[in-house]
């Protein structure tokens, strides 16, 4: 059998909106590929490398939480980027998104510097953006999900689709997320895999990809996923504004 490694980084701190489930699915969509996805829970950073890290994940959690989680990634900070510039998949999750940009900005108007990792930066603000979200995209066809959040997320790079129903990184541009190389980013809670297999296919292929490994088979049966989206895709059209 063959065998991939998930880093969880943080998961005594960042797991606001249930972003457990995210592993959760990668576990059951590789065993469904005959892989065994083994998952390394890194609460402490010192001493870490990516030598054995084949997708690595950060969720959400609340400022103060991630505020100290932070701190201890910025120990890592330069493996992680270099790891990310090298095609390591990973997923990022509201704050574990926000933080990988250069600064954080308080609705006080304080900076809490990022990790640097992508040249982006987040503005916090009182009233929050909330509710379903339906987006479509080139990559990964229509993705869905949930999303509550008070940070507005600005940047260049490429995102994971267009928002049809919803907000998205802030309430301008109506783009969500970010694809970085093989690193997906997103505000969607709830968490976003589950809802969303094409997303998981994708961490698990480009693992394998780069670990040198089968993905088979290419493609399974997805009924219950594609019924279960049908639902949000309906609730948030018969919900929209």
């Amino acid at each position: 059998m063959n065998e991939l490694t998930v880093y969880h980084f943080m998961s005594d701190k960042l797991n606001l909106y249930s972003d457990i489930g995210n592993i959760i699915a990668l576990k059951q969509r590789a065993k469904k590929r005959n892989i065994k996805l083994n998952v390394k829970e890194i609460n402490e950073t010192e001493g870490i490398t990516f030598d054995d890290c084949d997708i690595f994940f950060i969720g959400g959690g609340s400022d103060r939480e991630q505020a100290l989680a932070t701190k201890e990634l910025t120990k890592i900070k330069t493996s992680l980027k270099n790891a990310i510039e090298d095609g390591m998949p990973g997923l990022t999750i509201c704050g574990g998104y926000q933080f990988l940009g250069t600064k954080y900005i308080t609705p006080d108007g304080t900076e809490l510097e990022g990790l640097g990792v992508l040249d982006f930066y987040t503005e916090s603000r009182t009233d929050r953006l909330t509710g379903d979200i339906v987006i479509e995209s080139e990559t990964f066809g229509t993705i869905v999900g949930f999303e509550n959040h008070g940070g507005r997320t600005y940047h260049d790079y490429d995102t994971l689709g267009h928002v049809i129903h919803g907000y998205g990184n802030n309430d301008i541009d109506r783009e969500e997320g970010i694809h970085y190389k093989n690193l997906l980013g997103s505000y969607l809670h709830g968490p976003i895999l589950p809802k969303n297999h094409e997303m998981t296919d994708y961490l698990l292929e480009k693992a394998c990809e780069r670990k040198g490994i089968s993905f088979e088979p290419k493609t399974l049966d997805n009924t219950e996923e594609e019924m279960a989206k049908k639902v949000l895709i309906n609730r948030a059209r018969s919900n929209k504004k």
